[in-house]
């Protein structure tokens, strides 16, 4: 990553997180294909819910034929992080028009926001709207193109569990958590390890007592808490 705030850098900063989300689009494909939804659907899915994780909830609850509103809460909970990101990044374009940050808030994911926040450390902690505006659509559209070739090959491979494809969305996680750690000048490495094994210690005793979906949100937000906290102790 460079200072650059333009198209051309973002589309330079996003490469190795799109060339993630072929795999991961693709995987979801061959996953709902496998599950017995129609390519068109699942193109349909992958374009008005666009929600990484979530949408491979979605098809386990379609699948087991649960309710609409069970799968809308579900949904929500899921992506209920998404207006912590997002208001996390907003005072960053408090310049810019209503419509301008909607459409920011509509396509922000958790790759394209860790890709923001990075971005932060080059940029003398400075966005665009031009540089988020590309990865975010870039992202997108590599989604798309992901989930597309995933619902033609779905035919062709009944048993995708076998291939490691749910493992994935956690293989660039844990890329994108790397990259934030070492590139991060304004917080010290030891604070940041002490966050993150708060999180998974807290996410592995949680998980005896919240329900997955909920669990992220609390953990979401009780981590945010500790790191502002030991933050402001340190300074």
């Amino acid at each position: 990553m460079h200072s650059e705030l333009t198209s051309r850098s973002a589309l330079h900063d996003v490469l190795p997180t799109v060339l993630g989300y072929i795999g991961i689009g693709i995987a979801f494909g061959i996953v709902s294909r496998a599950a017995g939804i129609s390519v068109l659907i699942t193109l349909l899915i992958s374009t008005f819910v666009y929600a990484g994780s979530a949408q491979f909830v979605l098809i386990t609850m379609l699948v087991n034929h649960s309710p609409l509103l069970s799968i809308v809460f579900s949904i929500f909970l899921v992506n209920a992080r998404m207006m912590l990101m997002s208001t996390t990044l907003s005072p960053y374009f408090k310049q810019e028009p209503t419509w301008k940050n909607i459409l920011l808030g509509t396509f922000l994911t958790d790759e394209s926001f860790a890709l923001g926040m990075n971005k932060l450390n080059y940029t003398n902690r400075t966005l665009s709207f031009t540089w988020l505006n590309t990865v975010n659509l870039a992202a997108y559209l590599t989604w798309l193109t992901g989930t597309g070739m995933g619902a033609l090959l779905g035919s062709l491979i009944t048993e995708p569990n076998k291939f490691g494809f749910q493992f994935a969305i956690t293989a660039m996680f844990i890329g994108l958590l790397y990259l934030q750690i070492i590139s991060d000048k304004t917080i010290q490495i030891k604070l940041q390890v002490e966050v993150i094994l708060f999180v998974l210690l807290l996410t592995y005793f949680g998980m005896a007592f919240i329900p997955g979906n909920l669990l992220i949100l609390v953990v979401t937000l009780l981590g945010c808490m500790l790191g502002v906290t030991l933050k402001h102790a340190h300074n």
